[in-house]
This record gives structure tokens, sequence and C-alpha cells, in this order.
């Protein structure tokens, strides 16, 4: 058990975590095999949209995501959409005086 403040508040947080992260690895599951079941569109999308908030708040690897949305795409017909963000950066201009 832990002692110091710190540690028991530690713990709480880490039991905390750890239920939500059971409770959504769970829901997760239930819609890979809701769509496993029955392939359709609309089960395609939302297995996809908890996959991807899997891969933001890292609770599987994103490997084994991309694999899972590529398996699951095949199922459905449908190739996986890419998305690739490109960050744009404005460039700073700086005058330079020349003495």
């Amino acid at each position: 058990m832990p002692i110091g403040k710190s540690a028991k508040k530690s713990l709480r947080q880490a039991l905390r975590n750890k239920k939500t992260n059971w409770d959504f690895k769970s829901q997760l599951k239930e819609a890979i095999k809701a769509f496993l079941l029955k392939p359709t569109e609309e089960g395609f999308k939302e297995a996809q949209s908890y996959l991807d908030k899997a891969k933001k708040k890292n609770v599987w690897h994103i490997n084994k995501i991309s694999r899972i949305k590529s398996q699951l795409s095949k199922k459905i017909g449908k190739p996986v959409e890419v998305v690739k963000k490109v960050k744009k950066v404005a460039k700073k201009t700086v005058k330079k005086v020349v003495k």
C-alpha cells in the first residue's frame, strides 16, 4: 500500500484510468464484433471511429489499429481513407539592416 500523500493520489488516478480504459476497450471490441457479424457501412464507420479514438488515446499500438482497419475495410470492400495532415508553417520575414 502507498504510504505518502502523492503515492496515494497516484494510486487513485491509476485505478480511475484503468476503469476508463477498460470500459473504452470493451466498447471498441463490441463495435468490431458487431461489424464482423453484420458488415454494413454504418457498422464500419462506428468501428473506424472507435479505432481512431483508440489511436488518439494511445490505447492500442498504431500499427495494430491500422491492421484492424485494413482487415475491416476488406470485409466491406472499400479502401481505408488515408488522411495526412500537413502543417503549414507561416514564414516570418525579418528585415536586415545593412550598415
